[in-house]
């Protein structure tokens, strides 16, 4: 481990706990990750203190701690931006994708439709047939979709402020009676070979009662996601039809998604 610059206290001269701590995690932050045993022999102090430092800087978020030492903090599983903090990102990659879902859905059709930007934008574009059933656990989707002819079923449940989903014992019962035609599931991280993750606990079981109730499952997420993975697993790989994403996807993730028998499409 590089030392740092940072003149090495003495027995008569030792370090403040804070400007200790200080240290520590500039040395994590600079290096990736800090030993214990090092980081005491270097500080000229116990490694008990020092391991109550690393257990005080993981409590504020500062680190993660592992056997032995500490890491950098794997930033994003428990990320979970609202809906406005979301809209503009990659917006046109959501608009392509958009464009691309609706052409695999057919007039008359039951339409499913998870909470999220992307389901929003395929929202906006359904807005062009003239007969469906949209099937929502979206506030704003149903919302969306006021002024069409469509039949518009909302879940119930318990209001998400966050992402204005609804989520819940009552969203999964009603899901539980639903037969639809085809499902678009807007997914917060997605590992070829783990599956589709989304921040929320509540979220995912209200997602995986969607995947039960779909005759088609088509994830639907720009390329940004696939180098992410959420605290929650919604379903594993095998239990989707399509991907549509776009054309940022690395050839090899495209290639996994293939080998598992996925559609990949790309915008």
């Amino acid at each position: 481990m590089k030392k740092a610059d940072a003149k090495v206290p003495s027995a008569a001269n030792p370090m403040l706990i804070e400007e200790r701590r200080q240290h520590v995690l500039a040395t994590i932050q600079r290096e990736g990750r800090v030993l214990v045993s090092e980081i005491a022999e270097e500080l000229n102090i116990s490694r008990i203190t020092i391991r109550k430092d690393l257990d005080h800087l993981e409590a504020r978020g500062l680190v993660q701690r592992t056997h032995g030492g500490a890491l950098a903090p794997q930033v994003g599983s428990l990320l979970d931006p609202s809906l406005q903090e979301k809209e503009q990102h990659q917006l046109q990659e959501k608009q392509r994708i958009a464009s691309a879902a609706v052409k695999l859905v057919e007039e008359g059709q039951c339409v499913l439709l998870d909470s999220g930007t992307t389901t929003t934008a395929i929202a906006r574009a359904l807005r062009g047939f003239s007969k469906l059933t949209v099937v929502t656990n979206a506030v704003n989707i149903a919302a969306e979709l006021t002024g069409t002819n469509f039949d518009v079923i909302l879940t119930g449940g318990m209001l998400r402020k966050n992402s204005f989903s609804l989520v819940g014992p009552q969203a999964e019962d009603v899901l539980r009676e639903i037969n639809a035609d085809i499902l678009f599931l807007g997914v917060d991280g997605f590992d070829p070979r783990i599956g589709v993750t989304t921040p929320n606990v509540l979220e995912s079981r209200v997602n995986r009662a969607m995947v039960k109730a779909a005759r088609k499952i088509v994830a639907v997420c720009d390329s940004t996601k696939f180098t992410h993975r959420s605290f929650a697993l919604i379903v594993p790989p095998s239990a989707i039809h399509t991907v549509i994403t776009d054309s940022r996807l690395s050839a090899e993730d495209a290639q996994t998604l293939r080998n598992g028998g996925i559609e990949v499409i790309l915008v």
